[in-house]
């Protein structure tokens, strides 16, 4: 007897004997796929690296996709209201998930960090948040060859 069962509206493989309690509790292959590629958090390394009050320098780190309440809380932020740059500030704080060892990552560990560092997060916030990766086109000056480049991990130019 030949069956089909159909998973989260997609139609999945075709069945021929199988007991209907192990088709419900194993996921189908293309429900599986698409769980994995369903991220929420992503890694990243920063161009220059936190130094903290002990002179140690954080360069990897973990982001975590934005809420509509992290987008919003600022909002009624006293400091965000005095200057409306420091929004980022509040913004990065709440999404970054860990810093190296640190892992209480507040407004004040983002204002210590080098200028480099907090523009290269807004771009990665912006890329994982708008776009869902974090890889970039680049273009080679030298053979003008196009390519992709994952922003999240290693130095450009390390292997």
């Amino acid at each position: 007897m030949r069956r089909r069962t159909v998973t989260a509206g997609n139609l999945d493989e075709t069945h021929e004997g199988t007991d209907p309690a192990e088709r419900e509790t194993t996921p189908a292959p293309r429900a599986a796929a698409r769980h994995q590629e369903h991220r929420t958090e992503f890694t990243f390394e920063l161009p220059r690296g936190y130094v903290d009050e002990d002179g140690n320098v954080h360069h990897d780190g973990a982001m975590r996709l934005a809420t509509a309440r992290d987008e919003l809380r600022p909002q009624i932020d006293l400091r965000v209201k005095e200057n409306p740059a420091y929004l980022s500030v509040v913004l990065l704080s709440q999404v970054i998930t860990r810093l190296g060892t640190l892992r209480d990552v507040h407004a004040g560990v983002v204002e210590r960090m080098y200028a480099t560092d907090v523009a290269f997060l807004q771009d990665f916030y912006r890329r994982i948040n708008s776009e869902g990766h974090t890889r970039a086109a680049v273009t080679c000056p030298l053979c003008e060859g196009s390519f992709e480049v994952d922003l999240s991990g290693g130095r450009l130019g390390e292997s």
